[in-house]
Formats: C-alpha cells, structure tokens, sequence
C-alpha cells in the first residue's frame, strides 16, 4: 500500500484536487468561491491527463529520435487548449458575476432567490 502511495503520488494529488474542487462548488452558496472551486476542478483533471500521457523513458516524437518508447503529444496539446478554455470561462464567470453583484447586492444564491421571488 506505501509503495502504490509513493509511485502514484499524482494520481492521488489530482483525485484530491478534484474532490476538493467538487465540494468547494457544491458547498459554498458564495458566487466567487464557486469559481474557485470549478477552478480546482480544472486543475486536478489538468494534472490526471498530464500524468497520463507520462511514458518513463519515452523520448519525444521527433525523426530520429527512435530509442526507447515514444511519447504522445496529444494530452498535452489538449490540456493547452483546456487552459486558454478554463481562463476564458473563468473570465465570463467574473463578468457575470460582477452583473449579478451590480443587481442584487450579494453575491450568496440565497439572497439572490429571495430577491428574484420578492420581484
């Protein structure tokens, strides 16, 4: 069980990450902190396709370069493409929620339905 710990340390920090991320979401009635949380989130799944896409020993898929195991670029590739998507939907979130704080006054989801069903 310690050696499964120490060899996997990364698949054990992203299914950390993760849940911490999912009950940050889940928990907080606080519009920021759901934003956070989302982006934990994002970071622990980050981590489980880069860990993923690790070949030990594995040389980069370059002509030429044919010793050993070759690695794949494309968790990589896509987790770059997560990052510009996770940053832009953070952004949109904060616009959003800037709008919502500039029409309720709060930022808490129960104060803004006690103010939508009160209008």
């Amino acid at each position: 069980m310690i050696d499964l710990l120490t060899t996997h340390y990364n698949y054990i920090a992203s299914i950390l990450l993760v849940g911490i991320g999912l009950y940050v979401v889940m928990g907080s009635p606080n519009l920021v902190r759901k934003v956070i949380g989302m982006n934990i989130f994002q970071v622990g799944i980050f981590l489980f396709f880069v860990t993923t896409g690790y070949v030990d020993g594995g040389v980069p898929p370059i002509v030429g370069h044919s010793e050993g195991p070759i690695v794949s670029p494309l968790p990589h590739v896509l987790i770059l493409t997560a990052i510009v998507v996770g940053v832009s939907l953070t952004a949109v979130a904060l616009a959003l929620i800037v709008r919502i704080y500039n029409g309720y006054g709060s930022l808490d989801e129960d104060v803004i339905k006690e103010v939508q069903v009160d209008d």
